[in-house]
C-alpha cells in the first residue's frame, strides 16, 4: 500500500472493499459519510463503515482531503446578486453575455474544487425556462413576462453537466414579489399580465401592509389550490429538465415585520382543517407542501434530490428541550418551519441549515453548539448535512470584529471535521466567494479544498451496479497524459449507467490497492461520461519525466462508485 498523504493524517478503522467485485459502491469514502462514524475534537475521523467485499483493511486517511465532501456555492438570480448581473441585461448580445458570465462561476466552482452550484430559477413565482404556468423573470431582461429569446434553464444543466458538476435548481415556493420601487411591491398590477397572481388575487397576500416599507407579494400558503399550483409549477421543471436536485431556501411564510400579523384571517377560517391553533396550522400547511413535494419528485424522478436550506435555529432550548443552546429567532415559530420535523420524517434528502454566525456568538447562536446540534438532529435518519456558510459576512466590519479575522470560515469548516455527520458545506453567495475579502476564499480553499472530491452518495436512492471500466491505454503527449478506457455493459440489464468517471493517479509503479483511494490525496478529479462506451481524457497536470498510475472508477449520477480498473502505468 502507497502512503502518499498531505499532512494531518487521522485513522480511519473501517472495512474498505478490495480491488475486485462488483457493486453500487465498491470503494466508498472513508471520510466519515456514513452515520456509523465517529471523530475526535481534532477532526481525525476514528471510526467509519466502508461497504465492499471480503478484503478488510484499516486505512490512513487524512481529513484535509476527504474523497466524499459536498461543495457548492449558492448563485442567486433575485436582484441580480450573482447571476445574471443587472448589466447583462442591457448588453448588445444579452444571451451571450449572460452564457459568459455563468460560464465564468462556473471556471471559479472548477477552481475552488466545488462539485456542485445551487443556482436560484424561481426567484419571485416566475421561471428561468419557458414554463407552462408561470411568466419569464425579469431579472433575465428587466421586463417581467418578457421571453429572453433563449431557455436559460436548458444552458444551465447542459454547461453545469460539461463540468461534472451537480446542477440543484433553487426554488422560492412562495415569493411573488420583490418591494418597490425595484420590484412590484405589493401592486397586483405591477406584475406580468398573465401571472397567475393576478389571474387568482385570492391566492396572495401583501406583508407588511401595502403602504409599508418592504410590503411585498406572497402566495397564501394555507389555501390549498396555491400549494398545489407551486408544486405543479417548480415539477414543471423537475420533468423538463435533467436537474440533479431541487432546493428550498428559508423563505416559507414571511418573516416577521415590526408586529404586523400574517394576513390569514379567511384562510384560517375556510381551510382550518379541524385546527383551532393557527400557528400549528400554518406549521402544517408548509409540513404538507415538503412531504407533498418530496413525494411528487419521487414519483417522476426518484433519483432528484430534495433539499431545504432553512434558518440555523430550529427551536430554543429554553422553548423546547429538543432544542438548541441559543437564544435567537426559532424558524419553528417565525416562518412556520418545523425543519426537525422534516428531518426525522426524511421527508427531504438533505438539509443545510445556514449558520450564518461565528464561533463564539453565544448564547444567541454559537456556531460551534449548533453544528453539533444539526449533526445529532440527522444522526441516526438517511437525511444529509451540510452546512451554510456567511461568506458574505467575512470582511464586512458591519458585522462585528470577529467578521474581520480571515481564518473564521476555515475555522468553521476545521470545526465541522469534529462530526462526522457534516458532509458538506455551502457558501453565500457566489459574488462573496469571488470577492475574497481578507483572503478568506483562499484561507479555506487551501485548507479544506485543495483537492477535489466526490459528492457523498444518498444509498437510500434507486441505483443499479456498476461494473469496472476497463481502462485500455495511458500515453505521453505533448499536453499531458491521455487516458482512454471503456465502460462495459454500461445501463444493460440491472446495471447502472455512468454518468461520469473519477480520475486516480499515483506516483511511480508498483501495486495499489483500496487504502490509496480513501481519500483525495490521489484524486486528480471527475469526468463527465462521454456519448458511448469509448472514453477519453488528458491529464494536463502530469508532468513530463515523472512516472504515474493511473486507475479509473465509473460513478452514477448518485455518485455511487464501481469497483476500480486495473492500473496502467505511464513513464
Amino acid at each position: 500500500m502507497r502512503v502518499s498523504r498531505l499532512g494531518g493524517v487521522g485513522l480511519v478503522l473501517g472495512l474498505v472493499a478490495g480491488l475486485g467485485g462488483v457493486g453500487p459502491v465498491a470503494a466508498a469514502s472513508a471520510g466519515g459519510t456514513t452515520p456509523s462514524g465517529g471523530a475526535t475534537a481534532s477532526g481525525a475521523i476514528t471510526g467509519a463503515t466502508i461497504s465492499g467485499g471480503a478484503d478488510a483493511v484499516a486505512c490512513e486517511v487524512d481529513p484535509a482531503v476527504p474523497k466524499r465532501q459536498f461543495r457548492a456555492m449558492w448563485i442567486s438570480s433575485v436582484v441580480n446578486i450573482d447571476w445574471p448581473s443587472a448589466g447583462s441585461r442591457t448588453a448588445p448580445d444579452r444571451v451571450a453575455a449572460q452564457q459568459a458570465e455563468y460560464r465564468g462561476w462556473l471556471d471559479l466552482a472548477q477552481r475552488l474544487h466545488h462539485n456542485a452550484v445551487v443556482v436560484q430559477v424561481r426567484p419571485t413565482a416566475d421561471a428561468f425556462w419557458p414554463s407552462r404556468y408561470e411568466p419569464w423573470s425579469e431579472y433575465l431582461t428587466g421586463v417581467r413576462g418578457q421571453d429572453p429569446g433563449w431557455d436559460p434553464l436548458a444552458f444551465l444543466v447542459a454547461e453545469s453537466h460539461r463540468r461534472n458538476l451537480e446542477f440543484h435548481a433553487w426554488f422560492n415556493p412562495y415569493r411573488i414579489s420583490m418591494p418597490a420601487p425595484g420590484g412590484a411591491g405589493a401592486d397586483l398590477g405591477q406584475l406580468a399580465p398573465d401571472h397567475p397572481a393576478r389571474q387568482h388575487p385570492g391566492w396572495a397576500f401583501a406583508y407588511p401592509p401595502a403602504g409599508v416599507a418592504g410590503s411585498r407579494l406572497y402566495y397564501d400558503p394555507g389555501v390549498p389550490e396555491v400549494r398545489e399550483f407551486v408544486q405543479t409549477a417548480m415539477m414543471d421543471a423537475v420533468s423538463r429538465y435533467d436537474i440533479d436536485g431541487v432546493h428550498f431556501d428559508d423563505y416559507f411564510y414571511p418573516y416577521p415585520s415590526g408586529t404586523y400579523p400574517v394576513p390569514d384571517d379567511a384562510t384560517f377560517a375556510a381551510y382550518h382543517r379541524g385546527f383551532t391553533d393557527r400557528a400549528a396550522w400554518r406549521r402544517d400547511n408548509i409540513d404538507l407542501l415538503i412531504q407533498e413535494m418530496g413525494a411528487r419528485i419521487r414519483a417522476v424522478k426518484p433519483w432528484v434530490k430534495f433539499g431545504v436550506s432553512p434558518f440555523g435555529i430550529w427551536r430554543n432550548a429554553s422553548a423546547d428541550p429538543d432544542g438548541s443552546d441559543t437564544t435567537g429567532s426559532q424558524s419553528y415559530d417565525i416562518v412556520s418551519a418545523d425543519t426537525r420535523r422534516w428531518v426525522k420524517q426524511e421527508w427531504i434528502d438533505y438539509i443545510v441549515p445556514q449558520l450564518y454566525w461565528y464561533i463564539g456568538q453565544y448564547p444567541a447562536a454559537d456556531y460551534a453548539r449548533l453544528v453539533p446540534w444539526w449533526a445529532q438532529t440527522v444522526r441516526g435518519t438517511r437525511v444529509q448535512l451540510y452546512i451554510g456558510q456567511a461568506d458574505y459576512k467575512s470582511g464586512d466590519p458591519a458585522y462585528g470584529t470577529y467578521w474581520m479575522n480571515p481564518q473564521e470560515l476555515s475555522d468553521h469548516l476545521t470545526l465541522n471535521r469534529s462530526y462526522p455527520e457534516v458532509l458538506g458545506n455551502v457558501h453565500f453567495s457566489a459574488v462573496q466567494v469571488r470577492a475574497d475579502r481578507l483572503g478568506a476564499t483562499s484561507a479555506y480553499a487551501a485548507a479544506h479544498y485543495s483537492r477535489p472530491a466526490l459528492v457523498p452518495p444518498m444509498p437510500h436512492l434507486p441505483a443499479g451496479p456498476l461494473l469496472r471500466p476497463a481502462l485500455t491505454g495511458a500515453e505521453r503527449t505533448t499536453d499531458g497524459v491521455r487516458l482512454r478506457w471503456r465502460q462495459p455493459a454500461d445501463g444493460r440489464g440491472p446495471l447502472g449507467t455512468a454518468t461520469s468517471y473519477a480520475v486516480y493517479r499515483f506516483d511511480g509503479p508498483g501495486r495499489v490497492d483500496a487504502c490509496d483511494r480513501a481519500d483525495a490525496a490521489h484524486l486528480v478529479g471527475t469526468v463527465r461520461a462521454a456519448p458511448g462506451r469509448s472514453q477519453s481524457w488528458v491529464d494536463a497536470t502530469a508532468e513530463p519525466g515523472r512516472t504515474y498510475t493511473y486507475q479509473v472508477t465509473a460513478l452514477d449520477r448518485l455518485w455511487n462508485e464501481s469497483a476500480a480498473s486495473a492500473t496502467r502505468t505511464v513513464r
